[in-house]
């Protein structure tokens, strides 16, 4: 096939790290395990929370959604990122690279709106705890988590159509591992200053609106936590809220480097980096961090493996 404009029948070349073959073998290990434990963790994560009946609730709801975002987002992008490091080639088919664009977009402003829904749970559980049930019921959690779906959708399908749509005059080297909308703009041959506009309009309702919401949110918890004597009840505040804001921090502090600051900013290899990071490490932190700061978790865990250890006996 030809390498015409627009061509939808011509593969894209992934650079990623091709210019430092030594290093590729090297983050193909880190990559390969840091995927192993994005599956265990986040499937866990979904298991234990269907599983466990002391589990369903709001907080475990929206943090089963979180898990599955993560698990179709490193699923969209790391088998076919082991596949080139392993192998001779670096191409993705035309339809290869538009799902993996498409389920990045998709699933990155979902996880932005889910982790906003998250701070708005824990605000109603720390500062409203005796209308908790009432403010949280389900039919408003299901609603919460459609439209974070929904928004995520959208987003992904106004993006995806107008980067694509941009003249690429024959070009088909993709600047990185990866099917992402930075490398594949710099690829078109021609300025566009809709996309700039929108990408802004969308980083502001999707990273900087549910970020300023989280911040709030933290802010009044912290005040009545301030206010909180019993010890035991801190502790668990802090555990809960804690795991959140530390996922709130390892993704959108990479997020908002990566898109809302000028992309001849970032240096080639810095960039690539920081990809790989909230690609490929913070979706596998995500559940141990829940898991190692959550007594619930983990009480969870060891009562459903001994109910499958007790279960023989009784059979």
């Amino acid at each position: 096939m030809g390498t015409s404009n627009g061509s939808s029948t011509t593969d894209f070349i992934l650079l990623g790290f091709s210019d430092r073959p030594q290093l590729e073998h090297i983050i193909s290990v880190v990559v390969f395990i840091f995927y192993i434990i994005t599956l265990v963790g986040n499937t866990t994560i979904i298991l234990v929370s269907y599983l466990d009946t002391q589990l369903h609730t709001p907080m475990y709801f929206f943090l089963s959604n979180l898990s599955f975002v993560d698990l179709c987002y490193t699923t969209s992008i790391i088998p076919q990122m082991l596949v080139n490091l392993w192998g001779p080639k670096k191409s993705i088919t035309y339809g290869g690279c538009v799902l993996q664009f498409f389920f990045a977009l998709d699933m990155g402003a979902t996880e932005c709106l889910l982790l906003a829904v998250m701070a708005y749970d824990r605000y109603a559980a720390v500062c409203q705890p005796l209308h908790y049930t009432v403010i949280m019921h389900p039919e408003l959690c299901q609603k919460m988590v459609l439209i974070s779906w929904l928004g995520g959708l959208g987003s992904a399908l106004i993006l995806c159509s107008l980067t694509l749509k941009l003249p690429r005059c024959g070009h088909r080297e993709v600047d990185n591992f990866l099917c992402e909308m930075p490398a594949l703009i710099k690829m078109a041959c021609v300025y566009s200053k809709v996309i700039e506009v929108v990408v802004f309009a969308l980083g502001v309702v999707f990273l900087l609106v549910p970020l300023s919401l989280i911040l709030i949110s933290y802010g009044v918890i912290t005040q009545a936590v301030m206010r909180i004597k019993s010890a035991a009840r801190w502790q668990k505040i802090l555990n809960t809220c804690g795991s959140h804001l530390t996922v709130v921090s390892l993704f959108y502090g990479t997020i908002i480097y990566m898109y809302l600051k000028p992309h001849t900013s970032t240096l080639q290899d810095e960039g690539k980096f920081l990809t790989l990071f909230y690609t490929i490490v913070t979706p596998s932190l995500n559940p141990l961090i829940y898991t190692l700061r959550n007594k619930d978790v983990k009480s969870a865990i060891k009562r459903i493996l001994w109910i499958k250890k007790k279960w023989p006996a009784k059979s």
